[in-house]
């Protein structure tokens, strides 16, 4: 895998240093005078923070059934689509293809 270009490593002694030298983007005077309140508010504030309650309803309990590689041919632009939507495209794929299979299941069980 390649390494991205604005990735910075430190080993745990350059940390500890840049610690040491005030180098902290962290302003812990303000972390420290925070309420509880005030953190919980601040918690409760945060947009990627999810509050909800968590359905596991669609939970599976145990291992995956393995996956078998397969060549299929299938329409460019369907392909295209399905890629253009990113990172694990082939999983979306199979999913739109289980639910295909699953609906005609429950027309003629």
């Amino acid at each position: 895998m390649k390494k991205k270009a604005d990735t910075v490593r430190y080993t745990a002694a350059e940390l500890t240093a840049m610690l040491n030298r005030g180098e902290s983007r962290t302003n812990w005077a303000k972390v420290d005078a925070m309420s509880e309140a005030e953190l919980e508010a601040s918690i409760a504030a945060d947009p990627d923070d999810v509050h909800e309650t968590l359905n596991w309803t669609q939970a599976v309990k145990g291992i995956p059934e393995r996956k078998q590689a397969i060549k299929l041919r299938i329409d460019n632009d369907i392909v295209g689509w399905f890629r253009a939507t990113g990172k694990g495209y082939q999983t979306r794929i199979n999913n739109v293809l289980r639910a295909y299979v699953d609906s005609r299941e429950k027309l003629n069980p």
